[in-house]
């Protein structure tokens, strides 16, 4: 079984979207990350050299749903797992979940979320 770091919850305000009022409004993205690594030498020497730095991930993640735009969430959540793999070569694999609270379907009030594994 392979040793994850999960994050939970990255919140972020963007402008992506199918339709213009979207792109113009902005809207909340939620992200959620399972981040696949061996953490066994950061358990023993307790040095964050040893991991993945989450807050530069957290960071990572914030800065692409806020700067760019994407119509599909499939989209955002490729480019944000692409993105991860290249923070730190030592992942083995990344699960990106976007979540698209209240999109602008009539009638519909939940949420819209995709998943990509990498």
């Amino acid at each position: 079984m392979a040793d994850c770091i999960r994050v939970r919850g990255i919140t972020a305000y963007g402008h992506s979207g199918v339709f213009a009022e979207e792109r113009q409004l902005g809207q909340r993205f939620i992200v959620d990350l399972d981040l696949q690594m061996d953490l066994k030498e950061a358990s023993t020497s307790d040095n964050l050299d040893d991991t993945l730095d989450y807050a530069a991930a957290i960071a990572l993640v914030r800065s692409i749903v806020e700067q760019e735009q994407f119509a599909l969430i499939e989209a955002m959540a490729e480019r944000i797992a692409c993105r991860l793999r290249q923070l730190d070569k030592r992942l083995s694999a990344v699960r990106v979940e976007v979540h698209k609270p209240q999109p602008p379907l009539a009638g519909f009030t939940g949420t819209v979320a995709v998943e990509v594994w990498r």
